[in-house]
């Protein structure tokens, strides 16, 4: 029986086939999954009215299916609510795992940012981004960025989340968001995978996004979201202040506003994917 001619090009699109066989499980390992991170200012587990409603809250993150929560203006046993661990209630109504950032004593308790995670949390801190001689301004109210390590894996993560000045002018936003990224980048520099986002309290014309983007963040919102993005105030939100920053090779799949009249900002989900 006469043999089969060899087909150079038949052999290599076998071994091209084998190949994708064997490679495909890598491809679709954990690393590549997608993340659903939510962005959310929860005013002291209270609404535009000031009625409390943390299980409302917890009901927004359930509901959309986050996987990292960046929270902002969170207590932790404060007279005005009611002596409660509000990340401690709502760890226990998602069961995620947390960590919080302490900016500020506040009636007797605790207030400042914190970051609910489907995955443990290898290490976190609290780094302050004012000079000492402006955080003793009794006038002023202290501003910080929780920098949280995910145990998730694949690529080493890390979180930092912010909820920079609120005054009407750019300059102590600036001198925060400075040394914002500064950390950012050093945790970049290390070869890792960092997702940036919080509360801005600065609108995408001003010069504080400008210097996020200048130095290589992209607005997620920007690249995957659609029509404005507004997020304040919650009843009728006229702009977007609230922002995820993703580094290279992390890749942005959807983003939409959630959460109603929950808190006096609306929530923003993001659905994204880092690298392997």
């Amino acid at each position: 029986m006469a043999r089969a001619p060899f087909r150079p090009a038949r052999v290599l699109a076998w071994a091209l086939a084998l190949g994708a066989a064997a490679c495909g499980p890598l491809r679709m390992g954990p690393g590549a999954e997608p993340v659903r991170v939510l962005v959310y200012n929860v005013h002291a587990g209270k609404d535009a009215a000031r009625a409390d409603n943390l299980a409302r809250v917890a009901e927004v993150v359930r509901s959309t299916g986050a996987e990292l929560v960046l929270l902002q203006e969170l207590d932790r046993g404060t007279e005005r609510s009611g002596r409660v661990d509000q990340l401690a209630r709502l760890a226990s109504l998602t069961g995620m795992h947390a960590a919080f950032g302490k900016t500020l004593d506040f009636q007797g308790g605790e207030y400042g940012v914190a970051l609910l995670s489907r995955w443990p949390l290898a290490a976190d801190t609290l780094l302050l981004l004012d000079p000492p001689e402006v955080r003793a301004d009794p006038a002023f109210e202290p501003r910080g960025v929780l920098r949280a390590r995910v145990r998730r894996p694949g690529t080493p993560l890390y979180v930092l989340d912010t909820h920079l000045d609120a005054s009407a002018g750019d300059a102590h936003r600036r001198r925060e968001v400075a040394a914002l990224l500064e950390e950012a980048g050093r945790l970049r520099r290390g070869g890792a995978t960092v997702l940036l986002g919080g509360d801005f309290n600065a609108t995408p014309e001003s010069e504080v996004i400008a210097e996020v983007l200048r130095a290589g963040w992209r607005d997620a919102w920007a690249e995957c979201g659609r029509g404005e993005g507004f997020t304040f105030p919650a009843g009728a939100p006229q702009k977007r202040i609230d922002y995820l920053f993703l580094p290279p090779g992390t890749s942005c799949r959807s983003a939409e506003v959630v959460g109603g009249e929950v808190s006096d900002h609306r929530g923003v989900l993001f659905v994204v994917v880092p690298p392997r």
